[in-house]
């Protein structure tokens, strides 16, 4: 296995959650190694989302299934229920309408799991008092050419799930690939929950 792969600690916690071979939707894929990691670790039957035609030739390459689309658009050409796990994976800060993702995220699979940098790390927070906007492994862009535009929090993120009546399944805080037990929201870089809607 690609070594790559194995220094994704996220991708470690996301495998622990996921059945063999279950059906999975990796949502802004990228060269797929996420859904590499997944095949050859839970044998998934796996499909990716990328927008990037550069990205969609990479996933080729890795043998992943891909489908070039817009997630801005939303997820209508795949049918409900169609999944067993939904992935967005270090996009959700990045997506303009994220109550609509999230919504069909919950719509064509069973659960979701979503991985984002915490913006109520302490580093974070040090940095906004000290006048700028952090830049870090988790963050690597500056103000002025980053495509994240909804940063939140832990809390905000749990307070979110609340108001739209999702269910957390389970929650994973990573800080340099080490869980964090004690005050998550402060002391975490990455936070990775597993989340479904809330039976009516």
């Amino acid at each position: 296995m690609n070594a790559s792969l194995q220094a994704r600690s996220d991708f470690t916690v996301i495998a622990r959650w996921i059945p063999q071979r279950a059906r999975v939707l990796d949502l802004g894929c990228g060269d797929g190694s996420l859904l590499q990691f997944l095949a050859h670790t839970r044998a998934v039957q796996g499909y990716g989302v990328e927008i990037s035609p550069e990205n969609i030739v990479a996933c080729v390459r890795n043998g992943v299934n891909v489908i070039q689309n817009d997630l801005e658009t939303g997820l209508a050409e795949i049918e409900t229920d169609s999944f067993d796990f939904v992935i967005l994976s270090q996009t959700l800060q990045a997506m303009r309408h994220t109550e609509a993702i999230v919504d069909e995220m919950l719509r064509v699979g069973r659960q979701a799991i979503v991985t984002f940098p915490n913006f109520g790390y302490w580093r974070n927070r040090l940095a906004v008092a000290c006048g700028h906007m952090p830049v870090s492994d988790n963050l690597p862009y500056e103000w002025y050419d980053t495509p994240n535009v909804h940063l939140c929090t832990i809390d905000d993120f749990e307070r979110f799930c609340a108001r739209r009546k999702i269910r957390i399944c389970e929650r994973v805080v990573l800080n340099d690939g080490a869980e964090v037990a004690v005050a998550p929201n402060l002391f975490g870089q990455l936070a990775v929950y597993r989340f479904e809607r809330l039976s009516v």
